[in-house]
C-alpha cells in the first residue's frame, strides 16, 4: 500500500484540506494564492483530464510525484526537479528566543508576504497563512523578521514550510528555533512533521541537525496542457 507522503498534496486536498480544494474526480488544486500546487490520484489520462478542467489557461500544474513521470499526449513538460522529503525523527531542545514567538494570522498577512518577498523561502502567496499555524518573531522596532508555518495537512502528517529569516536577523538561530517549536506543537496534535528542500539547498543540513531525516526523493513536475 502506498504511503500518503508519496502523494502528499493529493492526501491533503482529498483529506483535511478538502474544504479549500478546487477540482473533482481524480485531480485537485489549491487556490494559487495559497499554494500553487495541484495533485493527481494517479498519473492516468483520466486524472490528467480532470486536472485540466480546473487549471487556469496557460498555467502549468505543479505536482509532487513519487517518480519522474511523463504526461499523456496533449501535455508538455515545463520543469522536472527532484526534491528531498525529510521527516522528523526526534525533536531537539528549546531555544531562548521561543519566548518571543507570537502566532501570526490574517492581520499579519501583508507583513508575512513582504518578509517572504525578501527572504524567498519558496512559494508564498497572499492566502498561504490560511493553510495552517504560523509563528513569527519581531525585532525591537516591531518588524516581522522571521516566521515559519504549515502548508500541506494530511491525516497523520503536516508539512512545515515558509521557514525564513530576514537578512537583518540572520545568524541568531531563529529559523531553527521556529522549526523546532512548530514541530513540537505538531507532535502534540499527533501529527508527524515533514518538509521539502531541494538537494542544492544548504538548509537541508540544518534540518538534519534538527532531527529530520530523508525519507524519499520525490519529483516536482510542472506539466502544462498544450494550447
Amino acid at each position: 500500500m502506498a504511503h500518503p507522503l508519496d502523494n502528499p498534496v493529493w492526501h491533503a486536498l482529498d483529506g483535511p484540506h478538502a474544504a479549500v480544494a478546487i477540482g473533482s474526480g481524480l485531480a485537485r488544486h489549491y487556490r494559487r494564492d495559497a499554494a500553487p500546487f495541484s495533485a493527481l490520484a494517479a498519473a492516468t489520462p483520466e486524472a490528467y483530464a480532470d486536472l485540466a478542467r480546473d487549471l487556469p489557461d496557460g498555467v502549468a500544474a505543479r505536482l509532487f510525484r513519487p517518480v519522474e513521470e511523463q504526461p499523456p499526449p496533449g501535455w508538455s513538460v515545463v520543469s522536472a526537479r527532484p526534491i528531498r522529503q525529510l521527516v522528523l525523527q526526534a525533536a531537539g531542545g528549546r531555544h531562548p528566543a521561543e519566548a518571543e514567538f507570537t502566532p501570526l494570522g490574517p492581520d499579519d498577512a501583508a507583513e508575512m508576504l513582504a518578509l517572504a518577498e525578501v527572504a524567498k523561502p519558496g512559494p508564498f502567496g497572499a492566502a498561504t497563512h490560511r493553510l495552517g499555524r504560523f509563528l513569527g518573531w519581531r525585532g525591537t522596532d516591531g518588524r516581522l523578521l522571521a516566521m515559519a508555518g504549515e502548508r500541506f495537512l494530511l491525516a497523520d502528517h503536516v508539512e512545515l514550510s515558509a521557514i525564513c529569516v530576514h537578512p537583518d536577523a540572520r545568524g541568531r538561530g531563529l529559523g531553527a528555533a521556529l522549526t523546532l517549536r512548530l514541530a513540537r506543537e505538531a507532535i502534540a496534535r499527533r501529527l508527524l512533521p515533514f518538509l521539502h528542500v531541494f538537494p542544492d539547498n544548504p538548509a537541508g543540513g540544518l534540518y538534519e541537525r534538527l532531527g529530520f531525516r530523508e525519507r524519499a526523493r520525490p519529483w516536482v513536475l510542472w506539466h502544462r496542457p498544450s494550447a
